[in-house]
């Protein structure tokens, strides 16, 4: 049975582009117009991931990924967040709302369908595990000082903003194959392990710069 993925847009021609192109995926697409409508669709169809708009009528990305928080089965639900919003107090407000990246508006669908893939073949490799523990409090964590270079505090940056290695290349006049040397250094330095984490990181320490 293909994995469930709730898709809410409340734009006609995103919401099909992005249902169209994960079914082509394999995945079962499931669309809602809205936050209000994807709450209705949650427990029915108990999707394994979700794809949000953050600006819509009647409830909005923010709210939405609130709500699914708040219920027990759906903390852990992996949340991509698409948004034309990208200042970083709004990113700020979309990760204290619980979602797990943003991806900026307009954005290609290949790229999507690969953090789709990304978030899924970890749920695929839980699931089959014999015995899955509750997941542990993480320890508070102290504030610490990361040494870093200018260039990889500007990549640090532009990652916050949810550019991909490429974009962050064509803004820095670099190859994407260097931006990627960067993001391993970043990961190193931070003890983090992906880019959600990553910029999670950066905001707890208050390592970006405006």
């Amino acid at each position: 049975m293909p994995l469930t993925i709730l898709v809410v847009e409340d734009d006609v021609g995103t919401r099909l582009s992005i249902t169209d192109y994960l079914e082509l995926s394999g995945y079962l697409a499931v669309p809602a117009v809205n936050g209000r409508e994807a709450m209705g669709l949650l427990d029915r169809h108990q999707p394994h991931l979700l794809i949000t708009d953050a600006i819509m009528p009647e409830m909005d990305g923010y709210e939405l990924v609130r709500q699914v928080r708040q219920q027990p089965s759906f903390r852990l639900l992996p949340v991509i967040f698409l948004t034309a919003r990208n200042e970083t107090h709004d990113r700020i407000r979309g990760y204290q709302a619980g979602i797990d990246i943003h991806m900026p508006k307009p954005f290609e669908l290949e790229e999507l369908a690969a953090v789709v893939r990304n978030f899924l073949d970890r749920y695929t490799m839980m699931s089959h595990a014999s015995t899955v523990a509750p997941p542990a409090l993480a320890p508070e964590q102290p504030d610490v000082t990361i040494d870093l270079t200018d260039r990889e505090q500007e990549v640090l940056d532009l990652l916050s903003q949810g550019l991909s290695n490429n974009q962050i290349g064509d803004r820095l006049y670099l190859s994407s194959r260097t931006i990627e040397k960067y993001v391993s250094n970043l990961l190193r330095k931070t003890e983090t392990s992906n880019r959600s984490e990553l910029v999670r990181f950066a905001i707890e320490h208050h390592l970006l710069q405006d």
